[in-house]
């Protein structure tokens, strides 16, 4: 009975949780100024190409090492 008490309070928690916390609001392109009137695009400047080229080729690398022990 304890068991299924402590059950249900947990599923409530995770029920009511996003009733509670809420995200910000995103930022308005551009700084807030006017369209046209600068070159940022919309989510910012931000690369992704360097960390997901790193850990495609750090997932490759610990592929082949499995692979490579499996073999053996």
């Amino acid at each position: 009975m304890k068991k299924q008490i402590k059950t249900l309070g947990i599923i409530l928690v995770f029920l009511t949780a996003p009733l509670f916390l809420l995200a910000q609001n995103p930022p308005h392109p551009n700084g807030g100024n006017g369209p046209g009137s600068g070159n940022t695009p919309v989510g910012g400047g931000a690369p992704i190409d360097g960390g997901i080229s790193i850990m495609l080729i750090l997932g490759a690398a610990y592929g082949s090492k499995k692979v490579y022990q499996q073999m053996k």
